[in-house]
């Protein structure tokens, strides 16, 4: 059971959903976050149940004063999800993307060695890293080949933890993310798509579809990956898992679940495609079902109209 927990980007999407269940778990969580995209109404309920459970600080991860909060508040688990998370951004600036994702991850691992975190738990990318491959779904055994800066900079920030747990003895799970989506997604990044179409559907408008819609994602819900974050926060160590379903979704289905969802027959636009979109991506999560137990729960239609439900109540959001 994990007692105090630090998370990185906890006013984030995914970061926010993790520390509500931390702090239902009966953990003391400190969240680290800049707000640049984060919000803090994000941690409401967590705060809602154990006010006195939840610590923020709003500070940039590169920032050297991380060490120091890490070091007064003695987390034994440090999940580090904060980032630049939009892949087409890093191709416009890359140097910025490595400052946030690569200089910022490496002073955020420095900062759990100095403060004795038995393990760090960190939000690599799978669908980013891998680039375009034709083993579909793809293990972990594929060469990861990322086709972005915002790829290279998740690749590279692995082969630090490595680094960190060779030379600090800072155990560590990198668990590479499939496109994640749930309440509280942001309209960013490939996985964001689930969130804009359904915002837009609810307000009556039409979406676009870049391209003619038959690239494919594999497409996790939130809770599985939540689950996988606190079970990697016990079990396997120095590894690197994909999570992800092992079900390929092209945008156009995605697009008739979400719209079924919110009872609407609205067909969408189509655009030009957008350069550099990976035609297809989903990841094989064997090794997480062997290495931590887990295995996706939640299927698409399952997870789709409970999103589209939430944003339903949080339009304003």
């Amino acid at each position: 059971m994990i007692t105090k927990a630090l998370v990185t980007g906890g006013a984030g999407f995914i970061g926010s959903n993790l520390v509500t269940r931390l702090v239902e778990d009966g953990a003391e969580v400190l969240v680290i976050d800049d707000l640049s995209t984060g919000r803090l109404e994000r941690l409401a309920a967590a705060r809602a149940g154990a006010p006195h459970m939840v610590h923020f600080h709003q500070i940039d991860i590169r920032k050297p004063e991380v060490a120091d909060l890490a070091d007064r508040f003695e987390p034994e688990v440090m999940f580090h999800l904060a980032a630049q998370i939009d892949a087409r951004r890093s191709v416009v600036d890359p140097v910025d993307d490595a400052s946030i994702n690569i200089v910022g991850g490496v002073n955020v691992m420095r900062a759990a060695a100095q403060a004795g975190a038995r393990r760090f738990v960190f939000a690599s990318s799978g669908g980013a890293s891998f680039g375009d491959t034709d083993v579909i779904p793809t293990p972990e055994t594929v060469e990861r080949r990322p086709e972005s800066p915002y790829g290279v900079a998740k690749k590279v920030t692995d082969d630090y933890l490595g680094y960190f747990s060779r030379t600090h003895g800072l155990e560590y799970v990198s668990l590479g993310f499939a496109n994640v989506y749930g309440p509280w997604q942001d309209p960013h990044g490939e996985a964001g798509v689930v969130a804009i179409f359904s915002q837009l559907l609810l307000r009556g408008q039409t979406p676009t579809i870049f391209g003619d819609g038959t690239i494919t994602r594999d497409f996790v819900f939130v809770d599985d990956v939540v689950e996988a974050c606190v079970r990697a926060a016990e079990k396997g160590g120095d590894v690197y898992v994909n999570i992800g379903t092992g079900r390929e979704t092209s945008i156009n289905e995605l697009y008739d679940l979400i719209a079924t969802a919110v009872g609407v027959d609205t067909r969408p636009r189509y655009g030009a495609g957008k350069s550099g979109d990976v035609p297809r991506s989903c990841l094989d999560a064997t090794k997480a079902k062997q290495v931590l137990g887990w295995e996706p729960y939640v299927s698409l239609e399952e997870g789709i109209p409970a999103t589209v439900e939430w944003f339903r109540e949080h339009l304003g959001f």
